[in-house]
């Protein structure tokens, strides 16, 4: 294809003859693509390409594009609300479905990205590198346009340059905005369902694992607690559903074992319970016998003659007066006679004469 190879005639906007160096770039284009074509076109190429090795490939191309479409498919609303009533978010579904492993590849994909981006966080600095690739990009747009223009008389920067510039449009950004609302929701509704027990053995794993972090926490740091949470996270159900019959089988000898020494301990106490009330109706029934006892008593004491006679004794010390008249002395019988005025009984005080006169 390449030896009679001719490259076109390309006249410019003005219909004037090419340059030389749009002649040059035409001729490399043409070069290159024919280059391409016979390389594509070559047995060995055509070998790998339609091979088993490729049909490998595409076929397992096509599995894993298909468990992705299955996965963002899974993003509905639970039929099943909450124990509140609430109708949950379809991000519920969505990692119910994940962390399931009902769609192994994309799970795996998904578990590898999570922990290459945990050891890419801990021993790259992502913010430097972004702003090491943020220069280096600007660098290659500037120079390109300052040195076509000096060079070929127009800018290569220019020439790349997007007829329409890129824009997020409005139902795009709804949707982003209602995915973030229902990300949200997810994780406080998850929250408040793990505190509340509503999921008893999800709330007993969160309590282990905050647990056992609260321990680490002193000897792991923070990014080795994300590798190792979020390999439970996921390797847990996949370990659960590939022994599936054993860890049933387990469980459920656990369960039987724990309910038969729970029905033990429930016998056990009803039976200390029962003795417990007979014993205590028994003292009730002997304090009960006693105090009718004392109360009989009490009764025949106060209706016998003995028990009647001893009140008589003391009314009668009752009714005899304590003192007599002759322990008092005698009132005067005379009568007071009035006093003398002031002036008088300042007067009989210089005189010396008696207040009262007879």
């Amino acid at each position: 294809m390449s030896e009679g190879f001719v490259a076109p005639s390309i006249e410019t906007s003005n219909g004037s003859a090419p340059s030389s160096l749009e002649n040059a770039k035409n001729t490399a284009i043409a070069n290159a693509s024919a280059a391409a074509n016979a390389v594509k076109d070559h047995p060995i190429t055509q070998s790998v390409a339609n091979g088993p090795v490729a049909e490998n490939i595409k076929d397992q191309h096509a599995k894993t594009s298909n468990e992705f479409s299955n996965l963002a498919a899974s993003r509905a609303t639970p039929a099943q609300p909450a124990a509140t009533g609430q109708q949950l978010t379809h991000y519920h579904s969505f990692f119910s479905t994940l962390l399931s492993w009902d769609n192994p590849r994309a799970s795996g994909i998904a578990f590898l990205s999570a922990v290459i981006f945990i050891f890419a966080a801990r021993y790259f600095n992502i913010l430097r590198y972004a702003f090491k690739l943020t220069w280096m990009t600007l660098g290659v747009t500037v120079a390109a346009e300052v040195l076509g223009k000096a060079i070929l008389g127009q800018g290569l920067s220019s020439q790349i340059r997007p007829k329409k510039y890129f824009t997020i449009s409005k139902s795009t950004l709804d949707n982003l905005t209602g995915d973030m609302h229902e990300l949200i929701n997810f994780f406080v509704i998850e929250s408040q369902r793990i505190v509340f027990a509503e999921n008893v053995f999800a709330s007993v794993a969160a309590f282990l694992g905050a647990f056992f972090s609260y321990y680490l926490i002193k000897f792991v740091p923070i990014w080795g607690l994300t590798l190792i949470s979020t390999s439970i996270l996921f390797l847990a159900p996949l370990i659960y559903k590939t022994n599936k019959e054993l860890i049933d089988h387990h469980v459920n000898n656990a369960s039987s074992i724990v309910n038969q020494q729970t029905e033990q301990v429930k016998q056990l106490a009803s039976h200390h319970a029962s003795r417990a009330t007979e014993t205590t109706k028994q003292y009730v029934g002997d304090y009960s016998a006693k105090a009718q006892e004392m109360i009989g008593n009490a009764r025949a004491r106060s209706t016998s003659p003995v028990a009647s006679a001893k009140p008589a004794k003391a009314d009668l010390k009752e009714n005899t007066p304590a003192y007599k008249s002759e322990d008092f002395p005698i009132a005067p019988k005379e009568e007071f006679k009035a006093a003398p005025p002031v002036q008088e009984t300042a007067n009989a005080l210089r005189t010396d004469e008696p207040l009262i006169s007879t």
